[in-house]
Parts: C-alpha cells; sequence; structure tokens
C-alpha cells in the first residue's frame, strides 16, 4: 500500500479534527482515532462530545459534553489551527448532534464544503452497549448524515438508521442507496461485520456508481475501535488530498494491517493496532 506521507523535522503536518467521546480503556473512541491520525501523518485536534466509562469488556456508562462545549472546541480549533478533514464519532444526544451540525456550517466543514465531513454514525459499542440515547436516532439520519461528505456505518448501526438487514450484495446496495438518500454525498456499508463471507468488501456509493473494496477477512477478535480507525483513516486521507474513493481504498488497506497487528488487551476484545507502521515502516533516523 502507499502510506501517507509524513511531515519532515519541524514542518506542521495537516491538520484534522475528530468530535467524538473518549474511551477509557484506549481502544476506541477519540484515542483510536488521534493513533490512527498521527501514524498517517496528520496533526490530530479534538472536540470532546462525551467521556465513556469502559474497559476492553464493555461500556459501563457515559457522561455528555454540554453541547455548546462540543461546539465551542470545534470552533476555537478551526479559527486558530485550522483543519483540512474532519470526523465525527459517539454523539450522544440530540442537543449534541445539532450543535455540531451547526457549528460545521459555520466554519466550512461537510459536504460542498471546504473541509470534508466524515461521520461516524456511532451507535453502540462493539458489545452491544448503547452509545446514544434513542431518540438521537432521528437527528442521526435527518440532521447530521446530510452533512457527511462520506459515511460509515457498520452493519449493525446500517440496521438501526436504514431499516435494512444487509445479508448480501443486493440488500448492501440497497442500504448504501437508502444512506446516499438521507443525504450524504458518499454512503459506505462496511462488511467487516458479515462474518459468514471469507472476505470483507465494503461498498461505496455516490448515487450513480458503486466501488467495492475487498480484502481477506482476518481471524481475531481483537477488533475493538475498527470502525474509528477505518474512518479515521478516511479523514487522515482526505486531509492529505486524496480523493473519497482513494481515501477509502487506503482505509481498507490501513485497517486490514492494523487487524493484523491486534493484540489482547484486558480480559476482553483488544484493539486494532495502527502502530504497525513503525515496525514496517521504521522513521528515518
Amino acid at each position: 500500500m502507499e502510506l501517507l506521507p509524513l511531515s519532515p523535522r519541524g514542518e506542521t503536518p495537516v491538520r484534522a479534527l475528530t468530535i467524538a467521546g473518549t474511551d477509557s480503556g484506549g481502544g476506541a473512541g477519540i484515542q483510536a482515532d488521534s493513533r490512527t491520525m498521527a501514524m498517517c501523518g496528520v496533526h490530530a485536534c479534538v472536540a470532546v462530545a462525551a467521556v465513556t466509562v469502559q474497559n476492553s469488556v464493555g461500556v459501563r456508562g457515559f457522561h455528555e459534553i454540554p453541547a455548546a462545549t462540543v461546539a465551542d472546541q470545534v470552533r476555537c480549533v478551526v479559527e486558530d489551527i485550522g483543519v483540512s478533514a474532519a470526523k465525527t464519532g459517539m454523539l450522544p444526544s440530540i442537543r449534541i448532534i445539532e450543535a455540531v451540525a451547526e457549528v460545521c456550517t459555520e466554519v466550512g466543514i461537510g459536504r460542498d464544503r471546504p473541509v470534508p465531513l466524515v461521520v461516524d454514525p456511532v451507535c453502540a459499542s462493539m458489545h452491544g452497549d448503547p452509545l446514544v440515547h434513542a431518540d438521537a436516532l432521528d437527528a442521526i439520519r435527518n440532521v447530521l448524515l446530510p452533512q457527511a461528505t462520506v459515511v460509515t456505518p457498520n452493519l449493525d448501526e446500517v440496521r438501526l438508521i436504514t431499516g435494512i438487514e444487509v445479508v448480501d450484495d443486493a440488500s448492501a446496495r440497497r442500504a448504501a442507496e437508502a444512506l446516499h438518500a438521507l443525504g450524504a454525498q458518499w454512503a459506505i456499508v462496511k462488511g467487516g461485520h458479515l462474518r459468514s463471507s471469507e472476505t470483507s468488501t465494503d461498498l461505496l456509493f455516490d448515487g450513480d456508481r458503486f466501488l467495492e473494496f475487498s480484502a481477506p477477512r482476518i481471524a481475531t477478535g481483537n477488533d475493538h475501535g475498527g470502525g474509528d480507525t477505518f474512518a479515521a483513516s478516511i479523514a487522515s486521507a482526505l486531509a492529505h488530498g486524496r480523493s473519497v474513493p482513494e481515501a477509502v481504498e487506503f482505509a481498507k488497506e490501513w485497517v486490514t494491517k492494523s487487524l493484523e497487528w491486534a493484540y489482547d488487551l484486558g480480559q476482553g476484545h483488544g484493539p486494532v493496532n495502527p502502530l504497525w507502521r513503525l515496525h514496517e515502516n521504521p522513521p528515518a533516523q
């Protein structure tokens, strides 16, 4: 794979912003986003939307950050530092979703705007623990998705958002069309959770054409943070100036490699590991 470039010593790297929740276990959320962005040569700025109480076994609870504070984080970062791409993750309430959508419009983030936005519509943890209030689903559909340059749900999130159970290629195409109809410029239906398949195939749709990105399925239970890593690597590639299809192709290879390097952590699911780049492509001395 062609890696994203690292900045020379002393040179300011490209910047990207993640608007998401924390993971106290360090496997997903803003921690996963920041790790991947750093390994992709991107300076990660953050707007914390929620603080979770979780480990490798599950999520025990979460605390929302006030919506105005979330928006202020976005505003102050963009006004001073500037970003070339942004992504969302866990946005647990209607108030936060609406505040993020409003401030993104204000500062030029989102589809058809100067700064592309990757929407990872996080609804539940990989353990099935809810990460949004039930009434926030409508706001994800009607407020957040129309802002998306690209939306990256997993199959459980596809079902919650569109009502479509993806079981094969035909249902994946219907789901991609439904996501696009909700307003996303590009819609991805990921095949990583379709365990019956020997390959993991992601489907990308822009309202006109379908593109497929396939990789061998990695046999590991250590896939915590895989969705965050995928979306963050898309945002990183977009920040470096790649097109959406190029960014998705890069992200597919990146997350597959990160799954190959995943490790055990705690008593539950360990995290995917983007630090493989340090081993396979050590930085120059």
